[in-house]
């Protein structure tokens, strides 16, 4: 079940997460071939390798990959998440889920 898991990161947590599948919502800056510019919840920017029937339709998207860098994150599938969002309360949500006094606790 381990091998399933994708934890919600923003642009500063990456680093953290090289070789492990995450969740990325993010911005779409830019879609150029294979590749997607983005801004992360906290205002990063991020490279995405897009995969091939990759369908990026909406500004807002989240993006479930590989981290291949701390600035890129190699990609398994994507979520359109429409026109709008908050981007200051995924980012909140995803420190809290990061706060050691939350860790590992379920509710």
């Amino acid at each position: 079940m381990a091998e399933h898991v994708s934890t919600r990161v923003n642009s500063a947590r990456l680093p953290q997460y090289v070789g492990r599948t995450v969740r990325l919502a993010c911005k779409v800056l830019k879609l150029q071939g294979e590749t997607a510019l983005v801004e992360a919840s906290d205002g990063g920017q991020v490279h995405v390798r897009l995969t091939r029937d990759a369908n990026v339709t909406d500004t807002y998207i989240e993006v479930i990959g590989s981290v291949l860098d701390e600035s890129t994150i190699k990609m398994m599938a994507c979520i359109n998440m429409g026109s709008h969002l908050n981007m200051q309360l995924v980012n909140d949500t995803i420190e809290l889920v990061h706060d050691p006094r939350f860790m590992g606790r379920i509710f």
